[in-house]
């Protein structure tokens, strides 16, 4: 964990629990502690906390006592842990210690699960908002860290000032599984395009190409990006997808090529066959000469109507 220098902070110094602390957690913790705030920590496995410890951090031997300890506990409680699984164990725990007080889950769940377990909070007396953290560890305690909360407004603004702490933050909504929805869109970007990014080092490879060799060429393509992601945004948000600079039909022939190279060097190509199967089921429903942004409608079309955020007109045929 690298040391942070002091930071003055004109805000009070507030009462927060850490509960978990994994990688993230103990950037969390280490940022609040920066900022001058009393923090205790508490993670299943003991040992994790030296680090905290020299910092100022108290220890306590239960999520319960994190939360209800010294000076009539914490207000404020982070919980970021492995899984829904672990998060609802620990919760559930921690008991009565939360009425009263407001959780943000950091930890990565559904929607569906967010939303539940926002239900749950609320029968049981405390606030829960749940929280996807953008950005990795190192941008923790820092501006370029960015963390997107959702569910109850008012817990957000009453803590916003000390979770400023961690870095910026946003509140996108006050549905509680908002926040999830946003990280679960930006990982199938980022996982997607890693997936690209090691399937043409392995094409590369074996065409006898290294990956030091196809670097400089591949560092032009994350530029082509940003103009593009506008684009198509706005191309779905008014289900309109003109074909003027690229196709659908394009896009399957590259595809075919791209695919077809790869099995002739023995690769796998199961998520180049996948991609192609849903470009081909566009062109057979009439949007070979769309946009390529076109596609979404095709995925959209699997969402219910009453889902949160969900339109509830059908797609239309693409102009």
């Amino acid at each position: 964990m690298p040391n942070r220098p002091p930071t003055s902070n004109p805000l009070p110094r507030n009462e927060v629990a850490v509960l978990g602390l994994g990688p993230m957690g103990r950037a969390m913790a280490a940022a609040l502690l920066a900022a001058g705030h009393r923090v205790t920590v508490w993670n299943r496995t003991p040992g994790r906390d030296t680090e905290l410890l020299a910092l100022g951090a108290r220890a306590a031997g239960s999520a319960a006592e994190a939360v209800a300890g010294a000076n009539a506990g914490a207000p404020l409680a982070l919980l970021c842990v492995r899984d829904q699984a672990a998060a609802r164990s620990v919760l559930d725990a921690a008991g009565e210690s939360l009425r009263g007080r407001t959780v943000v889950n950091t930890t990565s769940i559904t929607p569906e699960d967010a939303r539940a377990d926002a239900a749950d909070a609320g029968a049981r007396g405390f606030r829960l908002l749940d929280a996807a953290i953008l950005t990795p560890t190192p941008t923790i305690g820092h501006p370029q860290g960015t963390v997107l909360l959702s569910g109850d407004a008012g817990a957000f603004a009453a803590h916003e000032p000390t979770l400023r702490a961690l870095g910026t933050v946003r509140h996108v909504g006050a549905d509680p599984g908002r926040a999830a929805a946003y990280d679960a869109a930006l990982l199938d970007l980022f996982w997607t395009t890693v997936h690209g990014w090691v399937h043409a080092l392995a094409l590369a490879r074996a065409e006898g190409i290294s990956g030091a060799e196809l670097v400089p060429y591949a560092q032009g393509l994350p530029k082509l990006l940003p103009p593009l992601i506008e684009d198509f945004a706005r191309r779905a948000d008014e289900r309109r997808h003109p074909g003027d600079r690229s196709s659908v039909g394009s896009a399957e022939a590259g595809l075919v090529h791209v695919a077809h190279t790869a099995r002739a060097r023995g690769l796998d190509t199961a998520v180049l066959d996948a991609a192609l199967a849903v470009t081909r089921r566009a062109v057979e429903a009439g949007h070979g000469a769309d946009g390529v942004s076109a596609l979404v409608e095709l995925f959209a079309r699997q969402v219910s109507p009453t889902a949160p955020g969900a339109r509830r007109r059908p797609a239309g045929r693409s102009r």
